[in-house]
């Protein structure tokens, strides 16, 4: 499953991140790894890894902080936080602000090679052909770009609505903030009194959720934008 899989790693020592970069490379994965943000952000202004490794303690700017910027820009994009002190408040913090798993040093390379896998796994979208995918008491069809209730009665969709829902069925489980989510279904950007995304979610839940004033399929994640949770069995 690896083979062209992009990861950056993002730690201060230097042997460590020699070591961890070459291993990771004989697992088959393509690496880039830096010594700090500046080199990350970089990266990510020409393209996006599938997952970034970020030790927590940075000199200059911190993992939370490149974890903060990393779930901006790509909200596909796989999260590992590595800390030394493998604090309670550290995990925390770091699954808070969007990371998909949290590592303490010392780790055993294999265990972070087989955590890395399963963030990736999770990471993979449905197919998107002939994907029919339950959406609260509702499903999606993405094929025919239709949306039908339980009884099969058709929802309409605006085209606006439709590719919003086609991002969250894409991305379960993962805060998608309002601004992605603009540009990537209005290809322009969100002004700061613009509440289009929040009004096409109202719209959403009303035809999906069993009750829109108590939504479980798409919720709000406080400070960010939404996040798509689906029924279990689907993701």
């Amino acid at each position: 499953m690896q083979q062209n899989l992009h990861i950056a790693i993002v730690e201060d020592e230097a042997v460590q991140r020699r070591l961890l970069s070459a291993f990771l490379a004989e697992q088959g994965f393509r690496v880039s790894d830096f010594d700090g943000g500046a080199g990350l952000r970089a990266l990510m202004e020409r393209e996006l890894p599938d997952l970034v490794l970020l030790d927590v303690r940075l000199p200059g700017e911190d993992g939370f902080s490149l974890a903060r910027h990393v779930r901006g820009r790509g909200p596909q994009v796989g999260i590992m936080m590595v800390s030394a002190a493998g604090e309670t408040v550290d995990r925390v913090r770091g699954l808070e602000t969007g990371a998909d798993d949290f590592v303490a040093k010392p780790f055993v390379p294999r265990e972070l090679l087989a955590r890395v896998r399963s963030v990736l796994r999770r990471l993979r979208p449905p197919a998107a052909s002939g994907a029919r995918l339950r959406m609260g008491r509702c499903v999606l069809d993405l094929d025919q770009r239709k949306l039908f209730d339980g009884a099969g009665a058709e929802q309409k969709l605006t085209d606006g609505e439709f590719d919003l829902l086609r991002i969250f069925a894409a991305h379960p489980h993962r805060p998608l903030e309002r601004d992605w989510l603009m540009l990537v279904t209005s290809q322009r950007q969100r002004g700061p009194a613009d509440r289009a995304i929040d009004l096409r979610v109202t719209r959403l839940r009303r035809k999906i959720e069993i009750n829109p004033a108590a939504p479980l399929a798409i919720r709000t994640v406080r400070g960010v934008g939404y996040m798509f949770i689906p029924e279990p069995g689907e993701s």
